[in-house]
Protein backbone atom coordinates (compact mmCIF):
# COMPACT_ATOMS: atom_id res chain seq x y z
CA UNK A 1 0.00 0.00 0.00
CA UNK A 2 1.36 3.47 -0.92
CA UNK A 3 1.88 5.59 2.03
CA UNK A 4 -0.70 8.29 1.29
CA UNK A 5 -3.22 5.27 1.26
CA UNK A 6 -1.66 4.26 4.79
CA UNK A 7 -2.41 7.57 6.01
CA UNK A 8 -5.80 8.08 4.18
CA UNK A 9 -7.23 4.23 5.41
CA UNK A 10 -7.63 5.06 9.54
CA UNK A 11 -9.51 8.40 8.64
CA UNK A 12 -11.85 6.73 5.99
CA UNK A 13 -12.52 3.13 7.23
CA UNK A 14 -15.75 4.19 8.66
CA UNK A 15 -16.98 5.61 5.56
CA UNK A 16 -15.67 3.12 2.93
CA UNK A 17 -17.25 -0.21 5.09
CA UNK A 18 -20.34 1.30 3.93
CA UNK A 19 -19.80 2.26 -0.12
CA UNK A 20 -20.98 -1.47 -0.37
CA UNK A 21 -24.65 -0.82 0.70
CA UNK A 22 -27.06 1.63 -0.62
CA UNK A 23 -26.82 5.35 -0.11
CA UNK A 24 -30.37 4.92 2.07
CA UNK A 25 -31.76 1.34 2.30
CA UNK A 26 -34.98 3.26 1.28
CA UNK A 27 -36.61 6.15 2.69
CA UNK A 28 -39.02 4.57 5.66
CA UNK A 29 -42.35 3.94 4.78
CA UNK A 30 -43.61 5.33 7.79
CA UNK A 31 -43.83 9.14 8.57
CA UNK A 32 -40.57 9.74 10.39
CA UNK A 33 -37.17 11.73 10.71
CA UNK A 34 -34.31 10.09 12.30
CA UNK A 35 -32.11 12.72 13.30
CA UNK A 36 -28.03 11.78 14.56
CA UNK A 37 -26.07 13.95 16.49
CA UNK A 38 -23.43 14.43 18.85
CA UNK A 39 -23.27 16.27 22.10
CA UNK A 40 -21.65 19.58 20.62
CA UNK A 41 -24.66 19.59 18.34
CA UNK A 42 -25.61 22.64 20.16
CA UNK A 43 -28.51 24.42 18.31
CA UNK A 44 -29.90 20.25 17.90
CA UNK A 45 -29.59 19.96 21.45
CA UNK A 46 -31.79 23.02 22.67
CA UNK A 47 -34.58 21.61 19.93
CA UNK A 48 -34.25 18.33 21.68
CA UNK A 49 -34.26 19.26 25.26
CA UNK A 50 -36.72 22.23 24.59
CA UNK A 51 -39.06 19.40 22.59
CA UNK A 52 -40.50 22.44 19.82
CA UNK A 53 -38.99 20.64 16.87
CA UNK A 54 -40.55 17.49 17.75
CA UNK A 55 -44.21 19.77 18.50
CA UNK A 56 -43.83 21.13 15.11
CA UNK A 57 -43.61 18.25 13.21
CA UNK A 58 -46.05 16.51 14.75
CA UNK A 59 -48.58 18.94 12.81
CA UNK A 60 -47.14 17.25 9.94
CA UNK A 61 -47.72 13.69 11.22
CA UNK A 62 -43.89 13.17 11.08
CA UNK A 63 -42.49 11.67 14.15
CA UNK A 64 -38.61 12.45 15.54
CA UNK A 65 -35.93 9.37 16.78
CA UNK A 66 -33.16 11.04 18.36
CA UNK A 67 -29.62 9.00 17.96
CA UNK A 68 -26.49 9.93 19.67
CA UNK A 69 -22.55 9.48 17.69
CA UNK A 70 -19.52 9.90 19.29
CA UNK A 71 -18.17 12.24 16.57
CA UNK A 72 -18.92 13.94 13.12
CA UNK A 73 -17.17 10.77 10.83
CA UNK A 74 -19.28 7.55 12.34
CA UNK A 75 -22.59 9.84 11.90
CA UNK A 76 -22.18 10.98 8.05
CA UNK A 77 -21.63 7.04 7.53
CA UNK A 78 -24.73 6.15 9.28
CA UNK A 79 -26.11 8.62 7.16
CA UNK A 80 -24.82 7.20 4.04
CA UNK A 81 -25.95 3.59 5.11
CA UNK A 82 -29.67 4.46 5.89
CA UNK A 83 -29.67 4.40 9.86
CA UNK A 84 -30.37 7.68 9.99
CA UNK A 85 -31.80 10.65 7.35
CA UNK A 86 -30.56 13.92 9.40
CA UNK A 87 -27.38 15.06 10.59
CA UNK A 88 -26.74 18.20 12.95
CA UNK A 89 -24.12 20.02 12.33
CA UNK A 90 -20.82 18.51 11.95
CA UNK A 91 -17.17 20.30 11.78
CA UNK A 92 -16.41 21.30 8.18
CA UNK A 93 -13.95 19.01 7.47
CA UNK A 94 -15.94 16.00 8.12
CA UNK A 95 -18.42 16.28 4.93
CA UNK A 96 -14.94 16.33 2.73
CA UNK A 97 -14.15 12.71 3.56
CA UNK A 98 -17.82 11.86 3.46
CA UNK A 99 -17.90 13.07 -0.17
CA UNK A 100 -14.41 11.40 -0.96
CA UNK A 101 -15.94 8.38 0.13
CA UNK A 102 -18.91 8.60 -2.29
CA UNK A 103 -21.83 9.30 0.02
CA UNK A 104 -24.54 10.80 -1.04
CA UNK A 105 -25.53 13.73 0.54
CA UNK A 106 -27.37 16.64 0.19
CA UNK A 107 -26.27 19.88 2.18
CA UNK A 108 -29.21 21.63 3.92
CA UNK A 109 -27.81 24.09 6.23
CA UNK A 110 -24.37 25.75 7.93
CA UNK A 111 -23.55 27.79 10.77
CA UNK A 112 -21.76 31.34 9.41
CA UNK A 113 -17.90 31.51 10.24
CA UNK A 114 -16.58 30.96 13.56
CA UNK A 115 -13.34 31.41 13.42
CA UNK A 116 -12.53 32.28 17.01
CA UNK A 117 -14.08 29.11 17.98
CA UNK A 118 -10.60 27.37 16.86
CA UNK A 119 -7.14 28.38 18.49
CA UNK A 120 -3.63 27.35 19.02
CA UNK A 121 -2.49 27.42 22.85
CA UNK A 122 0.77 27.57 24.08
CA UNK A 123 1.18 27.65 27.96
CA UNK A 124 1.57 31.34 29.05
CA UNK A 125 5.66 30.63 30.26
CA UNK A 126 6.33 29.64 26.66
CA UNK A 127 8.89 30.71 24.92
CA UNK A 128 6.93 30.43 21.56
CA UNK A 129 5.73 34.07 20.55
CA UNK A 130 5.17 33.58 16.65
CA UNK A 131 3.62 30.85 14.32
CA UNK A 132 7.23 30.46 13.20
CA UNK A 133 8.16 29.51 16.68
CA UNK A 134 6.28 26.17 15.69
CA UNK A 135 9.48 25.08 13.69
CA UNK A 136 10.53 21.75 15.41
CA UNK A 137 7.93 21.77 17.81
CA UNK A 138 5.66 19.07 19.18
CA UNK A 139 2.22 20.29 18.61
CA UNK A 140 -0.81 18.03 19.68
CA UNK A 141 -4.10 18.09 16.94
CA UNK A 142 -7.04 16.20 16.28
CA UNK A 143 -6.07 14.32 12.51
CA UNK A 144 -8.94 15.75 10.30
CA UNK A 145 -10.23 17.76 12.27
CA UNK A 146 -11.13 21.45 11.87
CA UNK A 147 -8.32 22.41 14.01
CA UNK A 148 -5.59 19.93 11.60
CA UNK A 149 -6.83 22.45 8.72
CA UNK A 150 -6.47 25.17 10.80
CA UNK A 151 -2.93 24.11 11.87
CA UNK A 152 -1.96 23.75 7.84
CA UNK A 153 -3.21 27.08 7.43
CA UNK A 154 -1.41 28.87 10.65
CA UNK A 155 1.65 26.55 9.49
CA UNK A 156 1.34 27.80 5.88
CA UNK A 157 1.01 31.42 6.91
CA UNK A 158 4.35 31.80 8.47
CA UNK A 159 5.98 30.15 5.94
CA UNK A 160 6.40 26.64 7.08
CA UNK A 161 5.83 23.23 5.55
CA UNK A 162 3.47 20.56 8.36
CA UNK A 163 7.08 18.31 7.95
CA UNK A 164 8.51 20.98 9.83
CA UNK A 165 6.59 20.68 13.13
CA UNK A 166 5.97 16.90 15.20
CA UNK A 167 2.60 16.49 15.22
CA UNK A 168 0.46 14.12 18.15
CA UNK A 169 -2.56 13.14 16.78
CA UNK A 170 -4.46 13.47 19.69
CA UNK A 171 -8.37 13.16 20.82
CA UNK A 172 -9.50 16.45 22.36
CA UNK A 173 -9.28 15.08 25.46
CA UNK A 174 -5.51 13.19 25.55
CA UNK A 175 -4.15 16.36 24.00
CA UNK A 176 -5.80 18.63 27.00
CA UNK A 177 -3.78 16.00 29.42
CA UNK A 178 -0.62 15.86 27.01
CA UNK A 179 -0.98 20.10 26.47
CA UNK A 180 -1.38 20.37 30.50
CA UNK A 181 1.30 17.76 31.45
CA UNK A 182 3.70 19.55 29.12
CA UNK A 183 4.53 16.50 26.97
CA UNK A 184 3.48 19.00 23.93
CA UNK A 185 4.71 21.87 23.29
CA UNK A 186 1.21 23.65 21.51
CA UNK A 187 -2.49 22.43 21.37
CA UNK A 188 -4.49 23.27 18.91
CA UNK A 189 -8.25 22.91 19.48
CA UNK A 190 -11.85 23.95 19.42
CA UNK A 191 -14.91 24.63 21.97
CA UNK A 192 -15.62 24.44 24.16
CA UNK A 193 -12.12 22.99 24.46
CA UNK A 194 -10.65 25.93 24.33
CA UNK A 195 -12.36 27.95 26.92
CA UNK A 196 -12.11 25.62 29.04
CA UNK A 197 -8.55 25.83 28.95
CA UNK A 198 -8.28 29.18 28.50
CA UNK A 199 -10.01 29.50 32.09
CA UNK A 200 -8.54 26.24 33.65
CA UNK A 201 -4.86 26.66 32.81
CA UNK A 202 -2.34 29.01 32.61
CA UNK A 203 -2.58 29.77 28.74
CA UNK A 204 -2.17 32.40 25.57
CA UNK A 205 -2.74 32.21 22.21
CA UNK A 206 -0.53 31.86 19.79
CA UNK A 207 -3.45 32.28 16.50
CA UNK A 208 -7.00 32.07 16.27
CA UNK A 209 -8.84 31.08 13.27
CA UNK A 210 -9.00 34.69 12.00
CA UNK A 211 -8.06 35.01 7.58
CA UNK A 212 -6.89 31.50 8.31
CA UNK A 213 -9.77 29.00 8.64
CA UNK A 214 -13.27 29.90 8.80
CA UNK A 215 -14.56 27.09 10.78
CA UNK A 216 -17.94 26.55 9.47
CA UNK A 217 -20.34 23.88 10.97
CA UNK A 218 -22.96 21.65 8.25
CA UNK A 219 -26.05 20.42 8.83
CA UNK A 220 -26.86 17.41 5.95
CA UNK A 221 -29.47 15.13 4.60
CA UNK A 222 -29.36 12.05 3.04
CA UNK A 223 -30.31 12.88 -0.61
CA UNK A 224 -33.25 10.41 -0.76
CA UNK A 225 -34.92 11.90 2.64
CA UNK A 226 -34.34 15.48 0.64
CA UNK A 227 -36.03 14.54 -2.13
CA UNK A 228 -38.88 12.90 -0.32
CA UNK A 229 -39.18 15.62 2.18
CA UNK A 230 -38.42 19.02 1.14
CA UNK A 231 -41.17 20.79 4.06
CA UNK A 232 -39.31 18.30 6.46
CA UNK A 233 -36.19 19.83 5.69
CA UNK A 234 -38.10 23.48 5.86
CA UNK A 235 -38.99 22.91 9.21
CA UNK A 236 -36.06 21.98 10.49
CA UNK A 237 -33.86 24.94 8.85
CA UNK A 238 -36.89 27.51 10.40
CA UNK A 239 -36.49 25.96 13.85
CA UNK A 240 -32.65 25.77 13.68
CA UNK A 241 -32.41 29.16 12.65
CA UNK A 242 -35.11 30.59 15.64
CA UNK A 243 -32.86 28.56 18.41
CA UNK A 244 -29.77 30.38 16.93
CA UNK A 245 -31.56 33.26 17.27
CA UNK A 246 -32.65 32.70 20.49
CA UNK A 247 -29.34 31.18 21.98
CA UNK A 248 -28.03 34.56 20.83
CA UNK A 249 -30.88 36.25 22.66
CA UNK A 250 -30.31 34.53 25.79
CA UNK A 251 -26.74 33.54 26.50
CA UNK A 252 -26.76 32.58 30.33
CA UNK A 253 -29.88 30.49 30.05
CA UNK A 254 -28.68 28.76 27.27
CA UNK A 255 -25.37 28.02 28.98
CA UNK A 256 -27.20 26.10 32.29
CA UNK A 257 -29.30 23.87 29.68
CA UNK A 258 -26.47 22.81 27.96
CA UNK A 259 -23.89 22.88 30.60
CA UNK A 260 -25.14 19.37 32.43
CA UNK A 261 -25.13 18.20 28.55
CA UNK A 262 -21.93 19.25 28.31
CA UNK A 263 -20.52 16.66 31.37
CA UNK A 264 -21.69 19.37 33.85
CA UNK A 265 -19.43 21.54 32.47
CA UNK A 266 -19.16 25.35 34.06
CA UNK A 267 -21.60 27.08 32.53
CA UNK A 268 -19.59 30.35 32.57
CA UNK A 269 -17.20 28.45 30.31
CA UNK A 270 -20.15 27.10 28.42
CA UNK A 271 -21.58 30.58 27.61
CA UNK A 272 -17.85 31.74 26.49
CA UNK A 273 -17.42 28.66 24.40
CA UNK A 274 -20.66 29.53 22.49
CA UNK A 275 -19.92 33.27 22.59
CA UNK A 276 -17.33 32.24 19.88
CA UNK A 277 -19.58 30.60 17.51
CA UNK A 278 -21.69 32.54 15.23
CA UNK A 279 -25.33 30.36 15.79
CA UNK A 280 -26.16 32.05 12.73
CA UNK A 281 -27.92 29.56 10.30
CA UNK A 282 -28.57 29.99 6.92
CA UNK A 283 -28.75 28.26 3.67
CA UNK A 284 -25.82 26.59 1.92
CA UNK A 285 -24.62 28.50 -1.65
CA UNK A 286 -22.34 27.34 -3.78
CA UNK A 287 -19.72 29.76 -2.74
CA UNK A 288 -20.40 29.04 0.57
CA UNK A 289 -18.30 25.92 -0.31
CA UNK A 290 -14.80 27.85 -1.32
CA UNK A 291 -13.53 27.14 1.85
CA UNK A 292 -14.38 23.36 1.57
CA UNK A 293 -12.19 23.67 -1.15
CA UNK A 294 -9.44 25.10 0.62
CA UNK A 295 -9.93 22.01 2.92
CA UNK A 296 -10.00 19.15 0.17
CA UNK A 297 -6.77 20.71 -1.61
CA UNK A 298 -4.95 21.22 1.99
CA UNK A 299 -5.70 17.85 2.74
CA UNK A 300 -5.18 15.92 -0.13
CA UNK A 301 -1.17 17.78 -0.74
CA UNK A 302 -0.74 15.86 3.09
CA UNK A 303 -1.74 12.50 2.25
CA UNK A 304 -4.91 12.75 3.78
CA UNK A 305 -7.28 11.99 0.85
CA UNK A 306 -6.37 9.68 -1.95
CA UNK A 307 -7.86 11.84 -4.86
CA UNK A 308 -8.89 15.65 -5.34
CA UNK A 309 -12.64 16.08 -4.18
CA UNK A 310 -14.57 18.94 -6.22
CA UNK A 311 -15.97 20.20 -3.00
CA UNK A 312 -18.52 21.82 -5.20
CA UNK A 313 -19.89 18.82 -6.82
CA UNK A 314 -22.30 18.17 -3.97
CA UNK A 315 -26.17 18.42 -3.41
CA UNK A 316 -27.69 21.84 -2.19
CA UNK A 317 -31.24 22.07 -0.41
CA UNK A 318 -33.28 25.15 -1.29
CA UNK A 319 -35.58 26.50 0.97
CA UNK A 320 -39.41 26.93 -1.35
CA UNK A 321 -39.28 30.47 -1.07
Amino acid sequence: MSRSGTRFWPVLAVFLAGLGLSSLNSVQAEESLRIGYQKSSTLISLLKTQGTLEQELAKQGIKVSWHEFASGQPLLEALNVGNVDLSADVADTVPIFAQAAGAKLTYFAQEAPSPKAQGILVHKDSALKTLADLKGKKVAVTKAAGSHYLLIAALTKAGLKFSDIQPAYLTPADGRAAFENRKVDAWVTWEPFLSSAERQLATRSLSEGHHLADYQRYYLSSTAYAKAYPKVLETVFQALVKAGDWLRAHPKEAAHILSPLWGNLDPAIVEQANSRRSYQVRVVKPDSLNEQQKIADAFFAEGLLPKKVDAHDVQLWKPSK
